[in-house]
């Protein structure tokens, strides 16, 4: 099947936001893909809760599309430098709903990790309605800071890429999806297996051992699909998290699975403030639980790519609208990369 989906970045007026507009339109550019910014605001608070950057009358829907248009502007700017064409889009109402349905009709959704507050918060923040746990298509969560708030660099090439196995149905797709992706950019894969502190038959050895004997299999058919492909497996003791969180520190991507009893699958499913969306300095790339399960597509197994997955019109969704805004100068644009990025090179 021909995948000829877009990618959807989400912006809310915050640098944080700006960087991941970058690095979607990055990406976009090098997977031969379409980019559509989507904005997001509701009343009569989204003056506290969406945009950074204006403050205008709570209350006044004029006012707040104009400021989601003139952050649109912006985003596009960044995507047009970089030589990617843009749709935008503006999302009124409650962003989290409305991006799970979105989230159908695209291949990947990019938003900006910040911490507290804005659009990120809102998708991230409850496991209820977490946009990683129950969208139709991957999502890539980019970082903006570290933990000591120092601007991470944006690499324009992925050569390195992490990925967090176990035998669950999302670790095991999660590990699928990080092959392709690895091999589309020519990187090379690390396989990561986290080992529970637990004891044996033939204590801690024994655990290790079947672990990596699990991995093996689980790394068999990767090989195969992919021969050409640098992939090295290790087998860790201790928490999926932190054994993650350290990869994301030499690694350009990190991808796992968002639902599971426990291991690299379940670290997402929980609050996501201790967890590897919040310590990463790197892009997290997120397999959502609905993704994987397909339970709502109505398709019989697993999608193979999200191109498999039926699209829902964007006129039946509900508080979304297509808008045709002006591009922001060419000097915009280079000021907030500069400001995103401490290494930015006009």
């Amino acid at each position: 099947m021909i995948n000829d989906k877009a990618i959807l970045v989400g912006v809310d007026g915050s640098h944080a936001s700006y960087k991941a507009t970058w690095w979607a339109a990055n990406y976009a550019k090098h997977a031969g893909l379409t980019l559509q910014i989507v904005c997001a605001y509701s009343l009569p608070s989204y003056a506290a809760v969406s945009f950074d950057a204006t403050y205008t009358a709570m209350g006044d829907d004029n006012a707040a599309h104009s400021d989601a248009q003139e952050i649109l502007s912006k985003a596009k700017a960044i995507a047009d430098e970089q030589g990617v064409e843009a749709v935008t889009l503006i999302v009124t109402g409650d962003p989290a709903s409305v991006f799970v349905e979105l989230s159908r009709n695209y291949n990947l959704i990019v938003i900006g990790n910040r911490g507290k507050g804005g659009l990120a918060e809102r998708l991230l923040g409850t496991t209820s309605s977490s946009l990683p746990a129950y969208a139709y298509c991957p999502i890539v969560v980019v970082p903006y800071t570290d933990d000591e708030g120092n601007p991470m660099h944006l690499n324009n090439t992925i050569t390195k890429v992490a990925v967090g196995s176990d035998e669950s149905k999302w670790g095991i797709k999660a590990l699928e999806i990080a092959a392709d992706f690895a091999a589309t950019w020519d990187a090379e894969l690390d396989v990561i297996s986290a080992v529970p502190k637990m004891q044996g038959v033939d204590g801690d050895q024994g655990v290790m051992d079947a672990f990596k004997e699990d991995l093996d299999v689980r790394v068999s058919p990767i090989l195969e699909k992919y021969p050409n492909l640098k992939l090295n497996k290790s087998v860790v003791p201790g928490s999926a998290v932190d054994a993650l969180t350290k990869a994301s520190h030499t690694h350009d991507v990190v991808v796992v699975g968002s639902r599971g009893r426990g291991g690299f699958t379940g670290l997402l499913f929980g609050s996501t403030s201790q967890g590897l969306l919040q310590h990463a300095v790197n892009p997290v790339y997120v397999v959502p639980r609905k993704y994987v399960e397909a339970a709502e597509t109505r398709l019989d197994t697993v999608p193979s790519s999200p191109a498999e997955v039926p699209t829902k019109p964007i006129d039946d969704i509900s508080g979304v609208e297509e808008v045709s805004v002006p591009t922001a100068g060419i000097e915009q644009a280079h000021d907030i990369e500069s400001a995103i990025d401490p290494l930015h090179k006009r």
